[in-house]
Parts: C-alpha cells; structure tokens; sequence
C-alpha cells in the first residue's frame, strides 16, 4: 500500500474560473457561452503600480480603436460559459480565446455525430508554453451527468453577462445562470 492514492492529485485552485493546465483538461460545458471582445489596459494604482485590466464587449459592439496595437493585434475574441471542471471538481468559468479550440467546439456542435457540446465531456489538452502552446480538443462519448455535478451547477449562481460590466459574475444575482439569454430548466440537457 503507497502512502497516497494511486490517483492521487494536489488540488488546484479554488479559483472561480478554469484555466488549462499542461497535459489533460477535463471538462463539461454547462451553460451556453457568451460571445464578445476582450482586450486589456494598463493603468498605475495610487501605489505607482502597473495594473492590467481586462475590458470586454459584446459581440456586436464596437471596439475602440486604441484598443487595437500598431500591428492591428490586441483584441481577441472570446467565449465565456460555465463549465465542470473535472480536476478541481468545481462549478466555473471558463473563458476560451484560442481560435482552435473554439473551431474545434463550432465544428464538434455541426457534426451530426456529436452536436450540442453540453450533451458531453471534452478532453482539452494543452502542449508546450508560450508561442509553442498548442491545444487539441476531443470528445468524450456521451454519458449522464451526475446527479451531484447537476446539483452544484444549479445551486451555483452565476450571471455571465456580469463580465461585460467588469464585475464579479458569481456575486450579485440571484437569478441563477444567466447567460446570453436565461437558461429555461427544459433547456439543460440533464
């Protein structure tokens, strides 16, 4: 007998928002996403330091011009939903700017094999560091969600479109989930 499980992991963060991790991210979309703009700013506190703030539109608005740098780069398009994170066993946010992800998500939901990506995990995983990461997505065959992985997603508020408004999504409503539209309870696939 070892001294730890076998498959034993230290946790993660209690973070509200799912990051991908080097090798196997497991997960499972729960919400359908918001779509939109993000690019960032750099402003100095009252202490002389440099802090970096996120700025996010919807989809249809309008980016400023200085938010685009010399080389027509600095905004990226983003999709934010609420996921189950797998490894931390956590109700979150998660956030995707990376264009192969999202094509491979788009391209999994027009398949007529797969279709709505809540209806199943997703193996994410993540190779290399900086400008060599590269990400490829898999989906896992079709299984019920678990009675206690539906049960923290509903009992979890979150209000997506708080993160238009620079504000904490997972603080103020008590709506439930919303999202780019309020999710109807005949909606959720489980």
């Amino acid at each position: 007998m070892s001294f730890l499980p076998k498959d034993y992991k230290v946790p993660g963060s209690s973070n509200n928002y799912m990051k991908f991790e080097q090798g196997e991210n497991l997960l499972r979309i729960l919400s359908n996403p918001i779509l939109g703009w993000e690019w960032w700013t750099s402003d100095t506190n009252n202490e002389g330091k440099e802090v970096r703030t996120p700025h996010k539109v919807k989809e249809e608005e309008g980016v400023p011009m200085d938010a685009i740098d010399a080389d027509g780069r600095g905004v990226k398009h983003f999709w934010a939903m609420v996921v189950w994170n797998y490894q931390v066993k956590k109700v979150q946010i998660l956030e995707i700017t990376q264009k192969g992800i999202q094509k491979a998500i788009r391209a999994l939901e027009k398949s007529k094999g797969w279709g709505d990506p809540k209806n199943y995990d997703l193996s994410i995983t993540k190779t290399g560091e900086k400008l060599e990461t590269e990400y490829s997505v898999m989906p896992v065959p079709p299984t019920e969600l678990d009675k206690d992985i539906v049960k923290k997603f509903k009992e979890t508020k979150v209000d997506l479109e708080a993160l238009y408004k620079g504000d904490d999504p997972f603080k103020g409503t008590t709506e439930g989930h919303k999202g780019s539209e309020d999710v109807d309870p005949k909606d959720i696939p489980f």
